[in-house]
Protein backbone atom coordinates (compact mmCIF):
# COMPACT_ATOMS: atom_id res chain seq x y z
CA UNK A 1 0.00 0.00 0.00
CA UNK A 2 2.80 2.37 0.86
CA UNK A 3 4.52 1.38 -2.34
CA UNK A 4 1.38 2.21 -4.30
CA UNK A 5 1.14 5.59 -2.56
CA UNK A 6 4.75 6.27 -3.39
CA UNK A 7 4.19 5.37 -7.00
CA UNK A 8 1.09 7.55 -7.15
CA UNK A 9 3.00 10.40 -5.56
CA UNK A 10 5.71 10.09 -8.16
CA UNK A 11 3.14 10.16 -10.98
CA UNK A 12 1.53 13.26 -9.53
CA UNK A 13 4.89 15.02 -9.35
CA UNK A 14 5.71 14.17 -12.91
CA UNK A 15 2.32 15.37 -14.06
CA UNK A 16 2.68 18.57 -12.06
CA UNK A 17 6.14 19.15 -13.57
CA UNK A 18 4.91 18.58 -17.04
CA UNK A 19 2.02 20.96 -16.44
CA UNK A 20 4.40 23.61 -15.15
CA UNK A 21 6.65 23.17 -18.20
CA UNK A 22 3.66 23.43 -20.54
CA UNK A 23 2.46 26.59 -18.81
CA UNK A 24 5.95 28.08 -19.03
CA UNK A 25 6.10 27.39 -22.78
CA UNK A 26 2.68 28.92 -23.22
CA UNK A 27 3.75 31.98 -21.24
CA UNK A 28 6.90 32.35 -23.32
CA UNK A 29 4.84 32.13 -26.50
CA UNK A 30 2.46 34.84 -25.30
CA UNK A 31 5.43 36.98 -24.28
CA UNK A 32 6.99 36.58 -27.72
CA UNK A 33 3.73 37.58 -29.37
CA UNK A 34 3.43 40.58 -27.07
CA UNK A 35 6.98 41.65 -27.83
CA UNK A 36 6.42 41.34 -31.54
CA UNK A 37 3.29 43.48 -31.27
CA UNK A 38 4.95 46.02 -29.03
CA UNK A 39 6.93 47.57 -31.90
CA UNK A 40 3.87 48.64 -33.92
CA UNK A 41 3.79 52.48 -34.12
CA UNK A 42 0.80 54.55 -33.06
CA UNK A 43 -1.88 55.08 -35.72
CA UNK A 44 -0.49 52.16 -37.71
CA UNK A 45 -1.66 48.60 -38.30
CA UNK A 46 0.80 45.73 -38.08
CA UNK A 47 0.11 42.30 -39.48
CA UNK A 48 2.84 39.70 -39.72
CA UNK A 49 5.69 41.60 -41.43
CA UNK A 50 3.49 44.31 -42.99
CA UNK A 51 3.05 47.77 -41.45
CA UNK A 52 0.36 50.14 -42.72
CA UNK A 53 0.32 53.83 -41.73
CA UNK A 54 -2.22 55.14 -44.25
CA UNK A 55 -4.22 58.39 -44.25
CA UNK A 56 -3.30 59.26 -40.67
CA UNK A 57 -2.23 62.88 -41.25
CA UNK A 58 1.34 62.04 -40.26
CA UNK A 59 4.03 64.69 -40.81
CA UNK A 60 6.98 62.30 -40.51
CA UNK A 61 7.84 58.64 -40.87
CA UNK A 62 7.09 56.70 -37.63
CA UNK A 63 10.37 55.80 -35.91
CA UNK A 64 9.28 52.81 -33.83
CA UNK A 65 9.01 50.43 -36.76
CA UNK A 66 9.45 46.70 -36.05
CA UNK A 67 12.86 45.45 -37.12
CA UNK A 68 11.29 42.54 -38.99
CA UNK A 69 9.15 44.78 -41.23
CA UNK A 70 9.14 43.53 -44.80
CA UNK A 71 6.43 45.70 -46.40
CA UNK A 72 5.80 49.29 -45.27
CA UNK A 73 2.92 51.55 -46.37
CA UNK A 74 3.14 55.22 -45.34
CA UNK A 75 0.70 56.75 -47.83
CA UNK A 76 -1.82 59.58 -47.95
CA UNK A 77 -0.18 61.65 -45.22
CA UNK A 78 1.49 65.09 -45.07
CA UNK A 79 5.18 64.18 -45.01
CA UNK A 80 6.84 67.02 -46.91
CA UNK A 81 10.38 65.65 -46.76
CA UNK A 82 12.33 62.51 -45.97
CA UNK A 83 15.98 62.39 -44.95
CA UNK A 84 18.49 60.04 -43.37
CA UNK A 85 16.80 60.76 -40.01
CA UNK A 86 13.47 59.42 -41.29
CA UNK A 87 14.72 55.82 -41.03
CA UNK A 88 17.27 55.85 -38.17
CA UNK A 89 17.19 52.09 -37.47
CA UNK A 90 18.16 49.31 -39.80
CA UNK A 91 15.33 47.64 -41.72
CA UNK A 92 17.31 44.79 -43.22
CA UNK A 93 14.24 42.75 -44.16
CA UNK A 94 12.35 45.60 -45.83
CA UNK A 95 11.72 44.89 -49.53
CA UNK A 96 8.70 47.07 -50.34
CA UNK A 97 8.34 50.75 -49.42
CA UNK A 98 5.26 52.76 -50.46
CA UNK A 99 5.36 56.54 -49.89
CA UNK A 100 2.78 57.77 -52.41
CA UNK A 101 0.39 60.67 -51.86
CA UNK A 102 2.32 62.46 -49.12
CA UNK A 103 2.75 65.91 -50.76
CA UNK A 104 6.48 65.16 -50.56
CA UNK A 105 8.82 67.90 -51.80
CA UNK A 106 12.30 66.69 -50.84
CA UNK A 107 14.17 63.38 -50.86
CA UNK A 108 17.44 63.77 -48.97
CA UNK A 109 20.82 62.07 -49.18
CA UNK A 110 21.33 58.55 -47.76
CA UNK A 111 17.63 58.28 -46.89
CA UNK A 112 17.46 54.64 -48.03
CA UNK A 113 20.87 53.53 -46.69
CA UNK A 114 19.32 51.48 -43.86
CA UNK A 115 17.32 49.37 -46.33
CA UNK A 116 19.93 47.15 -47.99
CA UNK A 117 17.32 44.77 -49.47
CA UNK A 118 14.84 47.33 -50.80
CA UNK A 119 13.41 46.04 -54.09
CA UNK A 120 10.27 48.14 -54.72
CA UNK A 121 10.02 51.89 -54.07
CA UNK A 122 6.86 53.91 -54.72
CA UNK A 123 7.15 57.72 -54.62
CA UNK A 124 4.18 58.45 -56.88
CA UNK A 125 1.63 61.26 -56.45
CA UNK A 126 3.97 63.67 -54.71
CA UNK A 127 5.37 67.14 -55.48
CA UNK A 128 9.09 66.45 -55.44
CA UNK A 129 11.31 69.49 -56.00
CA UNK A 130 14.67 68.11 -54.87
CA UNK A 131 15.97 64.55 -55.12
CA UNK A 132 19.51 63.88 -53.92
CA UNK A 133 21.73 61.82 -56.21
CA UNK A 134 22.94 60.09 -53.01
CA UNK A 135 19.44 59.18 -51.83
CA UNK A 136 19.79 55.64 -53.15
CA UNK A 137 22.96 53.80 -52.04
CA UNK A 138 25.43 52.47 -54.59
CA UNK A 139 24.97 48.86 -53.48
CA UNK A 140 21.18 48.98 -53.78
CA UNK A 141 18.99 46.12 -55.04
CA UNK A 142 16.19 48.32 -56.33
CA UNK A 143 14.23 46.72 -59.17
CA UNK A 144 10.96 48.70 -59.28
CA UNK A 145 10.77 52.50 -59.08
CA UNK A 146 7.45 54.36 -59.37
CA UNK A 147 7.75 58.13 -59.94
CA UNK A 148 4.38 58.65 -61.59
CA UNK A 149 2.81 62.08 -61.08
CA UNK A 150 5.61 63.20 -58.78
CA UNK A 151 7.16 66.18 -60.60
CA UNK A 152 5.32 69.34 -61.59
CA UNK A 153 8.07 71.56 -63.00
CA UNK A 154 10.92 71.26 -65.50
CA UNK A 155 13.54 72.09 -62.86
CA UNK A 156 12.46 69.21 -60.62
CA UNK A 157 12.37 66.87 -63.62
CA UNK A 158 15.98 67.79 -64.37
CA UNK A 159 16.87 66.61 -60.86
CA UNK A 160 15.38 63.12 -61.24
CA UNK A 161 16.72 62.80 -64.80
CA UNK A 162 20.15 63.44 -63.33
CA UNK A 163 19.54 60.71 -60.75
CA UNK A 164 18.57 58.27 -63.50
CA UNK A 165 21.64 59.17 -65.53
CA UNK A 166 24.26 59.15 -62.79
CA UNK A 167 22.70 57.08 -60.02
CA UNK A 168 23.69 53.46 -59.62
CA UNK A 169 20.43 51.81 -60.70
CA UNK A 170 21.90 49.00 -62.73
CA UNK A 171 19.45 46.44 -61.25
CA UNK A 172 16.33 48.48 -62.02
CA UNK A 173 13.84 46.55 -64.15
CA UNK A 174 10.62 48.60 -63.94
CA UNK A 175 10.47 52.41 -64.15
CA UNK A 176 7.26 54.47 -64.14
CA UNK A 177 7.64 58.11 -65.21
CA UNK A 178 4.07 58.56 -66.38
CA UNK A 179 2.00 61.71 -65.84
CA UNK A 180 5.04 64.00 -65.63
CA UNK A 181 5.89 66.99 -67.84
CA UNK A 182 8.90 65.48 -69.59
CA UNK A 183 8.49 67.02 -73.12
CA UNK A 184 11.92 65.86 -74.41
CA UNK A 185 14.10 63.08 -73.01
CA UNK A 186 17.90 63.45 -73.09
CA UNK A 187 19.77 61.04 -75.36
CA UNK A 188 21.66 59.26 -72.58
CA UNK A 189 19.03 59.19 -69.85
CA UNK A 190 18.71 55.38 -69.79
CA UNK A 191 22.28 54.39 -70.65
CA UNK A 192 23.07 53.22 -67.10
CA UNK A 193 19.86 51.17 -66.73
CA UNK A 194 21.26 47.95 -68.17
CA UNK A 195 18.39 45.73 -66.95
CA UNK A 196 15.41 47.99 -67.60
CA UNK A 197 12.65 45.95 -69.27
CA UNK A 198 9.47 47.92 -68.46
CA UNK A 199 9.26 51.69 -69.05
CA UNK A 200 6.09 53.78 -68.74
CA UNK A 201 6.12 57.30 -70.22
CA UNK A 202 2.37 57.62 -70.58
CA UNK A 203 0.83 61.11 -70.53
CA UNK A 204 4.17 62.90 -70.20
CA UNK A 205 3.80 65.58 -72.93
CA UNK A 206 6.63 64.02 -74.96
CA UNK A 207 6.91 65.61 -78.42
CA UNK A 208 9.80 63.54 -79.77
CA UNK A 209 12.00 60.54 -79.05
CA UNK A 210 15.63 61.50 -79.60
CA UNK A 211 18.14 59.32 -81.41
CA UNK A 212 19.68 56.77 -79.06
CA UNK A 213 17.31 57.42 -76.14
CA UNK A 214 15.96 53.86 -76.11
CA UNK A 215 19.01 52.12 -77.53
CA UNK A 216 20.70 50.73 -74.43
CA UNK A 217 17.96 49.19 -72.20
CA UNK A 218 16.76 45.67 -73.13
CA UNK A 219 13.17 46.90 -73.12
CA UNK A 220 10.22 44.54 -73.42
CA UNK A 221 7.36 46.94 -72.61
CA UNK A 222 7.26 50.63 -73.59
CA UNK A 223 4.21 52.79 -72.90
CA UNK A 224 4.08 56.02 -74.94
CA UNK A 225 0.32 56.57 -74.87
CA UNK A 226 -1.33 59.99 -74.52
CA UNK A 227 1.73 62.08 -75.36
CA UNK A 228 2.25 64.77 -78.05
CA UNK A 229 3.96 62.64 -80.69
CA UNK A 230 3.13 63.68 -84.27
CA UNK A 231 5.82 61.74 -86.10
CA UNK A 232 8.15 58.86 -85.32
CA UNK A 233 11.68 59.45 -86.68
CA UNK A 234 13.18 56.83 -88.95
CA UNK A 235 16.09 56.29 -86.56
CA UNK A 236 13.67 55.54 -83.69
CA UNK A 237 11.78 53.06 -85.85
CA UNK A 238 15.09 51.38 -86.62
CA UNK A 239 15.85 51.12 -82.88
CA UNK A 240 12.46 49.52 -82.29
CA UNK A 241 13.10 47.02 -85.06
CA UNK A 242 16.33 45.95 -83.35
CA UNK A 243 14.23 44.82 -80.34
CA UNK A 244 11.80 42.28 -81.86
CA UNK A 245 10.47 41.25 -78.42
CA UNK A 246 9.57 44.85 -77.52
CA UNK A 247 5.86 45.62 -76.95
CA UNK A 248 4.86 49.26 -77.61
CA UNK A 249 1.71 51.28 -76.82
CA UNK A 250 1.20 54.43 -78.95
CA UNK A 251 -2.52 55.30 -78.80
CA UNK A 252 -3.70 58.77 -77.81
CA UNK A 253 -1.04 60.71 -79.73
CA UNK A 254 -1.99 63.46 -82.27
CA UNK A 255 -0.50 61.81 -85.37
CA UNK A 256 -0.18 64.12 -88.38
CA UNK A 257 -1.03 62.10 -91.48
CA UNK A 258 0.96 63.81 -94.22
CA UNK A 259 3.93 62.80 -96.35
CA UNK A 260 6.28 62.71 -93.35
CA UNK A 261 4.42 59.81 -91.68
CA UNK A 262 4.68 57.49 -94.69
CA UNK A 263 7.66 55.52 -93.35
CA UNK A 264 5.92 55.04 -90.01
CA UNK A 265 2.83 53.68 -91.76
CA UNK A 266 4.95 51.23 -93.70
CA UNK A 267 6.64 50.15 -90.45
CA UNK A 268 3.27 49.70 -88.69
CA UNK A 269 1.90 47.50 -91.46
CA UNK A 270 4.97 45.25 -91.31
CA UNK A 271 5.51 45.12 -87.55
CA UNK A 272 3.82 43.25 -84.70
CA UNK A 273 5.42 45.31 -81.93
CA UNK A 274 2.67 47.93 -81.52
CA UNK A 275 -0.01 46.34 -79.35
CA UNK A 276 -2.66 49.02 -79.89
CA UNK A 277 -2.03 49.85 -83.56
CA UNK A 278 -5.75 49.47 -84.26
CA UNK A 279 -6.38 52.50 -82.01
CA UNK A 280 -3.97 54.88 -83.75
CA UNK A 281 -5.86 57.67 -85.55
CA UNK A 282 -4.98 60.81 -87.48
CA UNK A 283 -5.33 64.22 -85.81
CA UNK A 284 -4.38 66.25 -88.93
CA UNK A 285 -5.18 67.22 -91.63
CA UNK A 286 -8.90 67.89 -91.31
CA UNK A 287 -9.78 65.55 -94.19
CA UNK A 288 -8.20 62.56 -92.39
CA UNK A 289 -9.11 63.40 -88.79
CA UNK A 290 -10.07 60.35 -86.68
CA UNK A 291 -9.24 58.01 -89.53
CA UNK A 292 -7.29 54.92 -88.40
CA UNK A 293 -3.66 55.02 -89.51
CA UNK A 294 -3.83 51.51 -90.90
CA UNK A 295 -6.58 52.61 -93.29
CA UNK A 296 -4.66 55.57 -94.69
CA UNK A 297 -3.33 55.05 -98.23
CA UNK A 298 -0.06 56.48 -99.50
CA UNK A 299 -1.96 58.55 -102.08
CA UNK A 300 -3.67 60.40 -99.21
CA UNK A 301 -0.41 61.46 -97.61
CA UNK A 302 0.17 64.88 -99.10
CA UNK A 303 2.04 67.95 -97.95
CA UNK A 304 0.14 70.34 -100.27
CA UNK A 305 -1.46 72.01 -97.32
CA UNK A 306 1.94 72.71 -95.85
CA UNK A 307 3.20 74.16 -99.18
CA UNK A 308 0.12 76.35 -99.45
CA UNK A 309 0.79 77.59 -95.96
CA UNK A 310 4.42 78.33 -96.87
CA UNK A 311 3.39 80.19 -100.05
CA UNK A 312 0.74 82.15 -98.17
CA UNK A 313 3.30 83.12 -95.57
CA UNK A 314 5.73 84.14 -98.32
CA UNK A 315 3.11 86.35 -99.98
CA UNK A 316 2.28 88.01 -96.72
CA UNK A 317 5.96 88.63 -96.03
CA UNK A 318 6.49 90.06 -99.55
CA UNK A 319 3.50 92.38 -99.09
CA UNK A 320 4.89 93.61 -95.80
CA UNK A 321 8.30 94.28 -97.37
CA UNK A 322 6.76 96.23 -100.28
CA UNK A 323 4.60 98.23 -97.88
CA UNK A 324 7.67 99.07 -95.82
CA UNK A 325 9.57 100.19 -98.91
CA UNK A 326 6.60 102.38 -99.93
CA UNK A 327 6.44 104.00 -96.51
CA UNK A 328 10.18 104.71 -96.58
CA UNK A 329 9.91 106.21 -100.09
CA UNK A 330 7.06 108.51 -99.06
CA UNK A 331 8.98 109.54 -95.96
CA UNK A 332 12.02 110.46 -98.06
CA UNK A 333 9.83 112.50 -100.41
CA UNK A 334 8.26 114.33 -97.50
CA UNK A 335 11.60 115.17 -95.88
CA UNK A 336 13.02 116.49 -99.18
CA UNK A 337 9.87 118.22 -100.39
CA UNK A 338 11.50 121.67 -100.67
CA UNK A 339 14.49 120.43 -102.60
CA UNK A 340 12.25 118.38 -104.87
CA UNK A 341 10.03 121.43 -105.44
CA UNK A 342 13.06 123.60 -106.34
CA UNK A 343 14.34 120.88 -108.65
CA UNK A 344 11.00 120.68 -110.42
CA UNK A 345 10.95 124.47 -110.86
CA UNK A 346 14.41 124.38 -112.39
CA UNK A 347 13.36 121.67 -114.80
CA UNK A 348 10.27 123.68 -115.71
CA UNK A 349 12.32 126.83 -116.42
CA UNK A 350 14.85 124.86 -118.46
CA UNK A 351 12.07 123.30 -120.50
CA UNK A 352 10.45 126.72 -121.00
CA UNK A 353 13.69 128.30 -122.26
CA UNK A 354 14.27 125.37 -124.58
CA UNK A 355 10.76 125.62 -126.01
CA UNK A 356 11.07 129.41 -126.52
CA UNK A 357 14.24 128.81 -128.55
CA UNK A 358 12.46 126.32 -130.76
CA UNK A 359 9.54 128.73 -131.16
CA UNK A 360 11.87 131.61 -132.18
CA UNK A 361 13.62 129.51 -134.83
CA UNK A 362 10.25 128.36 -136.13
CA UNK A 363 9.08 131.96 -136.55
CA UNK A 364 12.23 132.87 -138.47
CA UNK A 365 11.99 129.90 -140.80
CA UNK A 366 8.32 130.52 -141.53
CA UNK A 367 8.73 134.28 -142.49
CA UNK A 368 9.89 134.66 -146.19
CA UNK A 369 11.19 138.14 -145.48
CA UNK A 370 13.58 136.81 -142.90
CA UNK A 371 14.64 133.77 -144.90
CA UNK A 372 17.43 135.60 -146.86
CA UNK A 373 18.52 137.30 -143.63
CA UNK A 374 18.76 134.02 -141.90
CA UNK A 375 20.71 132.54 -144.83
CA UNK A 376 23.11 135.47 -144.92
CA UNK A 377 23.47 135.37 -141.20
CA UNK A 378 24.31 131.70 -141.50
CA UNK A 379 26.91 132.54 -144.16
Amino acid sequence: MRLLSTLCGCNRGEIRGRTQKSGMMHLLFLLAVALSCHGCPDRCLCSSQTVKCQNQDLDEIPHSLPNNTKILFVTGNNISRISVDSFPTGLKLLTDLYLSGNEMESVGAMVFDNMPNLVRLDLSNNKIETFSERAIPDDNKLQVLNLSRSFHSHSSMDVILSVLQHGNLSMLKVLDLSNNDLVILPDDIFTSLFNLINLSLQNSSIISIQNGTLKVPPLRDLDLRDNSLRYMPTTTLAEFSLKPSLHIWLAGNPWRCDCFVEEMLLWLKNSTQVIDMQNLTCADPEALRRQPLLQVESSQLKCVGDMEGVLETSYVFLGLVLALIGVIFLLVLYLNRKGIKRWMYNIRDACRDHMEGYHYRYEINSDPRLANLSINSDV
